[in-house]
């Protein structure tokens, strides 16, 4: 097991799971709420996170193989849904489709806003490439940060101001965007590398 690739893939899954973004929407849920019931819901919400994320480690190759996509294919495709990401985070926009959540108030933070799909591409990709185990402890790291923040969100919430939230969101979400363009890179050449004698035949056909 590579330790050295740990705390690169945490900081990755932390900035993906990013709870600075999700802070102003879990106040919202929680206010006026005791803070007994605030730290409940902070508990719920990073717990079904967590099985959601556990379930993508250790079966996403499966899923994978049970569509018929290649690694490559996929790496490509989460690269666009992290640029998708970066894009929302910076500039403040909402390119999903707004719809009217259901059941309980936590379970909106633990799934779309915590485990969304960039969550899930980057669980995938990182178990395939450096293994479960690994995986496994960048996530227990990434959500235990996440956890805490949750946890705290009122005093982050006074201490820093909502200014201060958005900033970091936005330099987070460059992070991302450069995430998304490695991606995109990476899986392009794998592919390109796996295939050009099948596409230099082709060209040759065609010539």
């Amino acid at each position: 097991m590579d330790i050295g690739v740990i705390f690169p893939m945490a900081i990755s899954l932390f900035l993906i799971l990013d709870p600075f973004a999700s802070l102003p929407m879990f106040i919202s849920i929680t206010k006026g709420l005791d803070k007994t019931t605030i730290h409940s819901y902070a508990n719920k919400s990073v717990l079904v996170a967590s099985l959601l994320l556990a379930i993508f480690l250790f079966f996403g190759t499966q899923i994978m193989d049970l569509f018929g996509v290649t690694m490559d294919s996929f790496r490509v495709a989460g690269g666009i849904i992290f640029l998708m990401m970066s894009i929302e985070l910076v500039f403040g926009l909402k390119l999903s489709k707004n719809t009217e959540e259901k059941g309980a108030a936590w379970a909106v933070i633990a799934s779309p806003v915590l485990t969304g799909p960039g969550v899930i591409t980057a669980a995938i990709l990182f178990s395939a490439e450096y293994g479960v185990i690994p995986a496994l402890i960048a996530s227990i790291i990434a959500l235990a940060l996440t956890w805490a923040i949750l946890w705290s969100s009122e005093w982050i919430m006074k201490a820093a101001g909502e200014q201060a939230i958005s900033i970091m969101t936005r330099i987070i979400g460059l992070f991302i965007a450069a995430m998304a363009v490695q991606n995109i890179f990476t899986g392009s050449l794998h592919w390109f590398e796996m295939n050009v004698g099948t596409i230099t035949a082709a060209l040759v056909a065609v010539i």
